[in-house]
């Protein structure tokens, strides 16, 4: 049986579908569409009904191709630029009267705790996964055996716009210092993935990571777009995301820095299996 997942982020909304069976869940294809919802909730505070019409236009054709690739089960969630939009609930009621299918709007902590999906992410080695977002930064730490689950109101579109953020970059770097984070970092999210495909690496150490940051901010976003191919709505917020990145390693003890394709629809997808079925599951692919 086929399911999906949608992720209503603030930078894009994405969509994944999985082939299942009682004993594994395997991905089959993706969509993503720039629908910034970010740009109007952090500049005027909330969603418009225009912005409104064109996330629903949007979902709509998700379903279209739902429907047209047989999936019999799907979820969707919205991430921090419903958490923050002062019309929050009525902007979801109207999604979900026009979709006709029920909208989920999820807290920064549930964001962060549903990394716990990530076949990786649950074992005894000391671990430390960061989604850096369009409006929020999450960890999932495992740390002396412990998950610690943490979220942040700093995200790579929110810096465009929110420069009243000094507290929240504080509450990072306390929340940094009360925490020994491992050797690795494993990075979620678009920018960690684009920013190392472009160097042409699955990985990079530290003084390295460091080094290309500050040289990819020195690029002006036509550079970024002719020169590393980088996507028109993703150049423009790739040195904010990396600036968070950038962050936490200086804050740290971090010595090497990775990413995953791994992100919310995966684990909402996920999650979802594990409520269809009850066996134990074998995740196929390799993120």
């Amino acid at each position: 049986m086929k399911i999906a997942a949608v992720d209503i982020g603030t930078n894009a909304i994405k969509a994944k579908i999985f082939e299942t069976s009682p004993t594994y869940i395997n991905f089959v294809d993706g969509i993503r569409t720039p629908v910034r919802l970010g740009t109007e909730v952090f500049k005027i505070g909330f969603l418009s009904e225009k912005t409104l019409k064109l996330l629903v236009a949007t979902i709509k054709d998700y379903q279209k191709y739902f429907e047209k690739n047989d999936v019999k089960r799907f979820e969707i969630v919205a991430t921090s630029a419903f958490r923050d939009t002062s019309n929050s609930e009525d902007a979801r009621r109207m999604v979900e009267n026009e979709i006709e299918h029920p909208m989920r709007i999820i807290s920064g902590l549930e964001e962060a705790n549903l990394i716990r999906f990530h076949p990786k992410a649950e074992n005894d080695q000391t671990k430390v996964f960061v989604d850096v977002g369009g409006g929020s930064t999450e960890f999932f730490l495992i740390e002396n055996n412990k998950i610690k689950i943490k979220s942040f109101q700093l995200g790579a579109v929110r810096l465009m716009y929110d420069d009243q953020l000094s507290d929240e970059w504080q509450k990072l770097k306390a929340w940094l210092a009360k925490h020994n984070l491992p050797y690795k970092l494993i990075g979620l999210g678009g920018n960690i993935r684009s920013f190392l495909t472009i160097h042409n690496m699955k990985s990079m150490q530290r003084d390295e990571f460091l080094n290309s940051c500050r040289l990819l901010d020195n690029l002006s976003i036509k550079d970024k777009i002719n020169k590393f191919n980088i996507s028109s709505d993703r150049a423009d917020v790739i040195d904010n995301a990396m600036a968070i990145f950038k962050f936490i390693v200086e804050s740290s003890e971090i010595q090497k820095i990775k990413s995953t394709k791994w992100g919310v629809s995966d684990s909402i997808a996920v999650k979802l299996f594990h409520e269809l079925y009850s066996r134990e599951i074998k995740i196929k692919n390799k993120f």
